[in-house]
């Protein structure tokens, strides 16, 4: 069974949204074109899901090079790790370091004075280091957390590319433009229903649309409906807005009344700061519910419409 990720974006063109993102690399890309130089370093910037990594790709894919090295931030754990990846690139090359804030402060001071002077430094054992100078390659920095990013490094980036969540409009493209590279036949009704439980986010747009497809082929269907997205959607538990069990309880407590964030962490059996950074996320941007006065969390208009119609269609 084809999988949702077997395809991907490999031009500017395929990039659906993120507007400020296109121009700003479409302007970059036709700078190092005219002046035969590398693209220039930057930092990708935003939410999860939101195709940072994608378009680190799309920009190695445009610069026509064939030589790209990817690595997690929690990967790279010593300095023999940065100085291997550095001295591995080819002038024009692309390096992509994901989720950079991972890498610890000793880390990234390495790496950005390894930038600075375009050289690492080798040796140990008693030995003296030894100097040895690096490509003039495209250093990217993803990240869903740019202030845990050492000042100095930021400012070594010549661009700030900032992703940002879809609309329900664009995140229908997202879901047609997939289903169309893979061959999959979504009926017209069923993509803003599927937009709509995805949170603004591709990555969960496209996971949806596969436990959508997983579901017809199940069945024996060849197009994928909205009685497939129904029966995904009770599968793995989210409802309407594409909300977890997690946070449909979270909402189900805050109709008791304002309560506090310890509180309710210990209700749900999660740890507070994964409440706050995690469940709380998409709860406050769609405005489902927000802080009185003393901190305390409580449901908005929004989240008591959404409480009120989910317990009517549980009966």
């Amino acid at each position: 069974m084809k999988d949702v990720n077997d395809v991907s974006p490999s031009s500017l063109k395929h990039i659906i949204g993120q507007r400020n993102v296109v121009r700003s690399v479409e302007v970059a890309l036709d700078y190092a074109f005219n002046e035969g130089v590398a693209f220039p370093s930057a930092m990708l910037l935003g939410p999860p899901g939101t195709g940072k990594s994608a378009t680190a790709h799309v920009i190695q894919s445009e610069m026509a090079v064939s030589k790209f090295q990817e690595v997690l931030g929690q990967t790279v754990t010593n300095t023999a790790d940065v100085n291997a990846l550095l001295l591995a690139a080819k002038d024009k090359s692309v390096v992509h370091i994901d989720e950079v804030h991972e890498l610890s402060p000793h880390l990234q001071t390495t790496l950005y004075l390894a930038l600075d002077k375009k050289t690492v430094y080798v040796g140990g054992n008693g030995r003296a280091p030894q100097a040895i100078p690096i490509a003039d390659f495209t250093l990217l920095i993803s990240t869903t957390d740019e202030f845990k990013i050492l000042q100095p490094l930021r400012d070594r980036m010549r661009l700030a590319l900032r992703f940002e969540h879809l609309g329900n409009d664009e995140l229908c493209q997202v879901i047609f433009q997939r289903s169309k590279a893979l061959g999959w036949d979504v009926h017209e009704a069923a993509l803003p229903l599927i937009a709509q439980r995805s949170k603004g986010t591709p990555r969960l747009a496209l996971r949806l649309l596969q436990s959508c497809r997983r579901v017809a082929v199940a069945k024996g269907f060849k197009t994928i409906d909205s009685r497939h997205l129904a029966a995904a959607c009770e599968l793995d538990g989210i409802d309407e807005l594409g909300l977890d069990a997690a946070e449909q309880r979270y909402l189900e407590i805050l109709s008791e009344g304002p309560t506090r964030l310890n509180v309710i962490a210990s209700r749900l059996g999660l740890p507070t700061r994964t409440v706050s950074e995690v469940t709380e996320s998409f709860l406050i941007r769609a405005e489902l519910i927000g802080k009185d006065k003393n901190g305390m969390r409580e449901l908005m208009p929004k989240g008591r419409d959404h409480v009120l119609a989910s317990r009517k269609d549980t009966v």
